[in-house]
C-alpha cells in the first residue's frame, strides 16, 4: 500500500501544516535538576523506627534466605564436583566426564541450596517474631531463633530429632554471634 504524496505534505502555508503536532512532554516543564534531587524528608514515619539500628523483618527475610541459599548452592556445588570427579571410570571420554561433573554439581548444589534457603527463611521469621514479642534486640533473640529453627526444621522426624536439631541450631547461632562480637572487638576494621 503506497502512500500518495500530496502537495500539502511539504507546503508550509497549507491548512494541514497549521495543525499543532502532539508533544507528550508539553506538560512536563520541570527543570532536569529537580528530577534527580534526593528527598530531604525522613525515611521513617516514627522517630522510634529511625532510632533502631536494625534491618526490618522483610530485609532480614531476604538477606538470610538469599545468603543461605547462595552458601548452600556453592557448598553443594563443590561437594558435587568432588563426587563427580570420584565417579570417573577408566573408559570415560572427556565429554562424559564433564557431563558427570556438571550433573553432580548441579544436582547437589540445588539440593543444598534449597535446604539452607529454607533454614534461612525459618530463622529470619523466628528471629523477627521473637524480637517483636520481646520488644528487645539482643543476643538471646538470635540464639532462641536458632534453637526454634532447628526444632521446626526437623519437627517432622519426631520429637527427639527436633530436640537435637534445636540444640544444634542454638549452639551454632551462639557460636556465630560470639564470633561476630569477638571479631568486632579485637579486629580493627
Amino acid at each position: 500500500m503506497a502512500h500518495h504524496m500530496s502537495s500539502s505534505d511539504h507546503d508550509p502555508n497549507s491548512d494541514a501544516s497549521k495543525a499543532r503536532l502532539y508533544n507528550p512532554y508539553q506538560d512536563l516543564q520541570v527543570p532536569m535538576r529537580n528530577l534527580y534531587q534526593l528527598p530531604t524528608s525522613p525515611e521513617f514515619l516514627f522517630v522510634e523506627e529511625a532510632r533502631r539500628q536494625r534491618r526490618s523483618w522483610g530485609e532480614n527475610l531476604t538477606f538470610y534466605t538469599g545468603c543461605s541459599y547462595l552458601a548452600g548452592a556453592i557448598g553443594g556445588g563443590a561437594t558435587g564436583l568432588v563426587s563427580g570427579v570420584r565417579s570417573f571410570e577408566a573408559g570415560d571420554t572427556t565429554k562424559l566426564r564433564i557431563n558427570r561433573v556438571l550433573n553432580s554439581s548441579g544436582h547437589t548444589g540445588r539440593v543444598w541450596g534449597n535446604r539452607l534457603g529454607v533454614i534461612g527463611l525459618i530463622y529470619a521469621g523466628m528471629e523477627s517474631g521473637i524480637q517483636a514479642v520481646r520488644d528487645t534486640d539482643d543476643v538471646l533473640n538470635s540464639v532462641a531463633a536458632g534453637l526454634t529453627t532447628g526444632a521446626v526444621y526437623r519437627a517432622a522426624r519426631g520429637v527427639r530429632s527436633a530436640a537435637v536439631a534445636g540444640a544444634v541450631g542454638g549452639v551454632l547461632v551462639g557460636v556465630a554471634v560470639t564470633g561476630k562480637q569477638a571479631l568486632k572487638r579485637y579486629v580493627p576494621i
